[in-house]
Parts: C-alpha cells; sequence; structure tokens
C-alpha cells in the first residue's frame, strides 16, 4: 500500500495543507498504515466535507478510508445495516431505500461517510425527533493506537471509549465499520407544510409551536434585512408521506430514490462572487419563492438535499472559499439569537445559505455538538474583516453558555473552545488512555490543542 503526497483542505478550502496519504482496502491495511505513522501523527478522513481542518494533518499521514466501502449486511426484519466505514450515506440510503429503510439522521448533504458521521455526530433537520447520529449506532469497530480492534456499544464494557468517539473528530482512533438502526418508512416522499414569515420573533414563535408533531423542521432566514423585517424567512415542517398522501402517479414507485446530481460546478468563480448585490438577490428571490402553503409532496432532493443538485459547489466561492459559522444556544437566549442575526446583517458580511433550528436533548457524547437551544448556521465568504465578526460572535455565544460545531469549526481558539464544551478534560482522559503516545493527530487538533 503506497503513500502519495496530497494537498487536503476541507469544505470551506480556506487551510489547505499537504500529508502523505494512503488508502487502504482492508481493515489490516489500515492497522499497517498505523504502524508506518511518523512523529507527526495520523488521522482518518472520508469524503471531506468537514469544514475546517479536522481531517487533514500537515507533514504527517491521512487515512483515506473510502477504499472501505462495503455493505456487510442488511436486516430488513430488525431494521438495521452493516457497513463499512467508508461507505456514504448516498450509497446506503440507494441501498436501503427498495427495503423500506431510511437513515434517521441525514445532514443536509448525503456526501458524508459513515466513519465522518460517527466522528463529527451528525445531526439533520429530525435532531429534536431522533437524536444525532451516534444514537442509532449500534455497534462499531475501532481501530486503536495499538493497532487492536475493538467493537463499541452504548453501553458495554467500552462504553466511554464509544462516546469519547462520537463526535470525537477521529481522535481516538479509526472507525473501521458499524451497525446502525434504521427507520421503516412507506415512501421515499415527505408532506410539506411551509410558512413565509415576516420576521425572526414570529419565525422562531412559529417555530417554537408543534414542532414535535413533525419529523423534521427547519428554517431559513434572510441574513441580510434589518429593521423590522430583520430574520424575516422561511419555515418548513415534514413527515415521511405515507403510500395514501402520494399522487397517483408516484404510487407506482412509491420507495424512488429521486436524488440526482444535475452538474459539477466548474473551478472558474472568482472571489466576491457572492457580495452584498447578490447576496441580497438571491435571499429576496429565495424568501419570494416559497409562500405559505401546506401538505405539498417533495422528493429527497426537495426537501433534505437541494445543494446536492450541484457537485462541487463550495467551488462558487471562489479560490479564496468560504468558513461555515454554527452555534448552539441554549433556549431562554432567543434575545442573543436575535443580536448575532442582526450583527451579522449589519457586518458587511453576506451569506446566502442560512439556517435556523431547535435541538433536542442531547446524548452522553463530551464533543457532541447538539443541545437543547437554537442552532444557526451561515456561510461566509473568506474576506477582510471575518476573523473579527467572528470573535464578536464567539462572545455572544460564550456569553449564553453555547458552544460552536467542531465538523463546520475552522478559526476559533483553543481558550473558546475549552469554555465551550465543559466535559472536554473528561473526554481528554478517555482519549489518552488508548493513545498515550498521541499517534491519533489532525490540524485541527494542533490548532485547538485536542490532543
Amino acid at each position: 500500500m503506497e503513500a502519495e503526497m496530497r494537498t487536503l483542505a476541507g469544505w470551506g478550502r480556506t487551510a489547505p495543507s499537504t500529508a502523505r496519504v494512503v488508502v487502504p482496502k482492508t481493515v489490516l491495511d489500515v492497522i499497517e498504515a498505523l504502524k508506518s505513522a511518523d512523529e507527526r501523527g495520523v488521522i482518518a478522513r472520508g469524503l471531506g466535507r468537514a469544514y475546517g481542518d479536522p481531517a487533514q494533518n500537515a507533514g504527517g499521514l491521512v487515512i483515506d478510508m473510502t477504499g472501505l466501502d462495503r455493505i456487510h449486511a442488511i436486516d430488513a426484519d430488525a431494521a438495521t445495516v452493516d457497513t463499512d466505514a467508508g461507505v456514504s450515506l448516498d450509497t446506503l440510503m440507494r441501498r436501503l431505500l427498495p427495503f423500506g429503510l431510511w437513515m434517521p439522521v441525514l445532514p443536509g448533504t448525503r456526501q458524508v461517510s459513515v466513519g465522518g458521521a460517527i466522528g463529527a455526530d451528525i445531526h439533520g433537520k429530525a435532531h429534536h425527533v431522533e437524536g444525532s447520529f451516534c444514537d442509532h449506532v449500534q455497534s462499531m469497530d475501532v481501530v486503536t493506537a495499538d493497532g487492536e480492534v475493538r467493537r463499541l456499544t452504548p453501553d458495554g464494557p467500552d462504553s466511554e471509549l464509544f462516546w469519547a468517539t462520537a463526535g470525537g473528530m477521529g481522535l481516538t482512533g479509526v472507525v473501521v465499520r458499524a451497525t446502525l438502526k434504521l427507520n421503516r418508512v412507506e415512501t421515499a416522499y415527505f408532506k410539506v407544510d411551509t410558512d413565509q414569515i415576516d420576521n425572526l420573533d414570529d419565525l422562531m414563535a412559529k417555530q417554537s409551536v408543534d414542532d414535535d408533531k413533525y419529523l423534521e423542521s427547519v428554517s431559513w432566514f434572510d441574513s441580510t434585512m434589518t429593521g423590522p423585517h430583520l430574520g424575516r424567512g422561511i419555515l418548513t415542517r415534514a413527515n415521511h408521506a405515507t403510500l395514501d398522501d402520494l399522487p397517483r402517479k408516484l404510487r407506482a414507485n412509491p420507495l424512488k430514490f429521486d436524488a440526482p446530481q444535475l452538474l459539477t460546478i466548474p473551478n472558474i468563480f472568482p472571489p466576491g462572487l457572492l457580495n452584498k448585490l447578490t447576496a441580497r438577490a438571491f435571499n429576496e428571490l429565495w424568501y419570494r419563492k416559497s409562500p405559505t402553503k401546506y401538505g405539498a409532496i417533495q422528493n429527497i432532493t426537495m426537501f433534505l438535499h437541494p445543494l446536492d443538485i450541484m457537485g462541487e459547489w463550495n467551488r462558487l466561492y471562489g479560490p479564496h472559499g468560504f468558513l461555515q459559522y454554527q452555534y448552539v444556544i441554549p433556549f431562554g437566549q432567543e434575545d442573543a439569537v436575535k443580536r448575532s442575526v442582526r450583527l451579522i446583517a449589519e457586518s458587511g458580511h453576506v451569506s446566502a445559505l442560512n439556517v435556523l433550528k431547535r435541538f433536542g436533548a442531547g446524548n452522553r457524547a463530551p464533543l457532541s455538538f447538539p443541545e437543547p437551544g437554537w442552532t444557526l448556521a451561515v456561510d461566509l465568504p473568506a474576506k477582510p474583516g471575518l476573523a473579527e465578526l467572528c470573535t464578536e460572535l464567539d462572545e455572544l455565544v460564550l456569553g449564553t453558555g453555547g458552544r460552536l460545531y467542531l465538523a463546520k469549526e475552522s478559526r476559533t481558539t483553543a481558550e473558546a473552545l475549552q469554555r465551550m464544551y465543559p466535559r472536554i478534560d473528561e473526554w481528554r482522559k478517555v482519549r489518552a488512555s488508548v493513545d498515550p503516545n498521541g499517534i491519533f493527530v489532525s490540524d485541527m487538533a494542533r490548532r485547538l490543542r485536542l490532543t
């Protein structure tokens, strides 16, 4: 298994670094790769959809896990799947839907590996009902620093390591295989209710009512408006459509995987394509295109993954890239959410992809991001002054007891992170017990002093 030098970046394309990369095909290959790591250590990488630098290791070794791409078994009776960690959620959905099986937790893209989903403990629009990804992991096989393959379960003898690996950003070992618990569905479609709402106060109030009646719930807000229309937005909530909900033309193939990729964005766009003028125009168009409407039937792409229509859409931000700023702020701090939206709208920095959602209960993982509260995410093009805006947002988030999402984070400080994750020293203790020499390391881990 030969290594090649590769320059790697996160989805935001802001901090590339060069490392030796190997692509194992078996678990034994993973173990051999660990033995070849030098003093710069090693980190696993999936499909590269983390926005920052957690799957990079400048000057060291990166294990590209996409070579472990086998689905071992689908148990339709038990509603479980046994899969390699390099399999994408896109591939899983295509294989599972004919059995009437559904992934309980899906983020805003299907182009995420199972190992990456565990390492980030990803969430989706259903968090208030389903929790995050690792709440549905029955077991995971992890290669630890000593080359041992450990099978971890949520409540087994190694449960501490299970939950340290959940959201642990690959720093406790290499996840090579997992068994996932699934949901059952009658169709691949959603029955969607949409509300167009004129300001942020009303948007949050509406989203706080009856959310538990919907499996999926999310709102988009206009990040360019100020004054009485600050944060106007679109609340979209849905449940899985039943066979009876479908129009006649869709009933012949109700489990069809209707989620095409129509184009790949070329790498030709200059910096500054998203500016005040284009962002305001996009936000206006997006707001006007979604009037209040109830009971619409939408497919996977329309409702869950509209951005997956475009391959490599991050290229639209140009060569300097962008960052996604995502926080969670506890319930009861709604004024802080409003202040953050106003701060962004008045900053001169613009975003078109803006999300606001309510989280349900968190889980036992010390570094898992979700906790009860409001999560907000914006995509901000990299340009002068952005660091100062994000630092100001950091202080607002810290003042509420909130935190940032490690899978999206790309520029905060180690001191801020320590305050955001009060159980981080508990996580460090578990990590040190299985990796005392600090073999597993990444650019993020060095930057945030996680190791």
